[in-house]
């Protein structure tokens, strides 16, 4: 319920750490801060919610890599390594099945601009000290039976694996509540400030929410909540992605046995089979604000690039078109850690990568909400890189 002017704003018990926006990027942040023993809330309408119930959660950070991206690639690699251990201590804790599969991916090339695109992609490989195998057009359709005749060539990674987004979330949403997480299901209005320090958030419902440290994890929607100064507002963009999903019948199984992705006329195309017979394809990346509509383009596009790679797949029961928006940064890159504002802490602009980096995430938002450090390896994305005062002290 909403408050009028002169209605004095509700409040509710202090909390260490609110966190503002319940996605899998606050969650984790949340729970990993409720087991270091803080008190923690998490601000959010429908936790469990925002761009991983769109996302297709491959966990690709070898087949990821783009040039200029480095940096990013060990951060990405590092969230990769502490996958494992983290489904197993989330499933062990909630006891969901994450989906969470050791598949690998096959890059493939339908024509020699295609080609040759993987092979520069294979060079970076190599130099990036990455594993990726180069096969020809008919070791990949020894692999995947499914393929077009067409394939030129491809890379076989096997260190890229997948998880299921959606029971991610959800086994969160389960283990934040087990470890003590406040939910305040209430869209959040405006950060308030005291003394020059975050002090809490306004819920949209008048309530008042005080918190020790708030940390910023809106996903697409962080740099949009009113009372951050402008010089710490995160500089996020949302960028959509339309994905569908079909199901594979039984007489059609195994369909694919692992993520087949590729560039066709320029544009991403990947394919996501899942255990329970799910196939994800997706995306498109489309720079039109906040617009979230499932378009006949878009739909069209994903399945005529399909094809193009598995003709099989127009004889699959279309079953869930979807669109969302990733939270992009400038240099599409997540922010991670305090901003120049005390008591405020970002957790945002994670991009195609949300869902690769929610491990790693969840450890260096806790250190440093636990010890006011940020851990040597998320330092290159300190949300005052975007700050000009500041970028000739950060690292390089």
């Amino acid at each position: 319920m909403s408050t009028s002017a002169s209605v004095a704003p509700s409040a509710v018990p202090s909390s260490d750490v609110l966190v503002v926006g319940g996605g899998v990027i606050g969650l984790v942040t949340a729970w990993r801060a409720a087991q270091r023993g803080l008190s923690t809330a998490v601000l959010d309408p429908g936790p469990g919610g925002g761009a991983a119930q769109v996302a297709a959660g491959m966990l690709a950070a070898v087949t990821e890599l783009h040039h200029g991206e480095q940096t990013l690639l060990g951060l990405n690699l590092e969230s990769a390594r502490r996958y494992p251990e983290f489904a197993a201590e989330l499933t062990d804790c909630t006891g969901h099945d994450l989906g969470h599969r050791r598949c690998g991916t096959l890059a493939v090339a339908l024509d020699a601009d295609d080609r040759a695109h993987l092979r520069e992609l294979h060079v970076l490989h190599n130099a990036s000290g990455l594993g990726s195998e180069w096969l020809s057009g008919r070791e990949c359709r020894r692999l995947e039976p499914m393929l077009a005749p067409g394939v030129r060539g491809g890379l076989r990674v096997d260190d890229d694996h997948q998880i299921d987004p959606r029971r991610l979330a959800a086994a969160l949403v389960v283990a934040c509540e087990r470890a003590g997480v406040v939910f305040h299901r209430v869209w959040a209005e405006r950060l308030t400030v005291a003394r020059g320090r975050a002090t809490g958030v306004l819920g949209a419902d008048g309530t008042a929410f005080a918190a020790g440290q708030v940390v910023l994890a809106a996903g697409s929607l962080s740099g949009r909540l009113a009372g951050v100064p402008a010089e710490v507002l995160p500089p996020v963009r949302p960028v959509k992605g339309q994905v569908l999903r079909l199901s594979v019948p039984a007489r059609y199984a195994p369909f694919l046995s692992r993520t087949v992705r590729a560039v066709v006329r320029g544009s991403q195309v990947y394919l996501v089979p899942r255990e329970n017979g799910e196939l994800v394809v997706g995306a498109t990346s489309e720079e039109l604000g906040w617009d979230t509509t499932v378009t006949a383009g878009g739909v069209y596009a994903l399945l005529r690039d399909a094809h193009e790679l598995i003709p099989g797949i127009t004889e699959l029961p279309l079953t869930e078109t979807r669109a969302g928006l990733r939270p992009a940064s400038p240099d599409n890159a997540p922010l991670l850690g305090p901003t120049a504002l005390p008591g405020l802490l970002l957790a945002t602009g994670h991009h195609r990568n949300g869902v690769l980096l929610t491990p790693v995430t969840g450890d260096v938002l806790a250190h440093v909400l636990t010890t006011g450090e940020l851990p040597e390896l998320a330092r290159p994305f300190t949300p005052r890189r975007f700050r000009t005062a500041d970028r000739a002290v950060q690292p390089a």
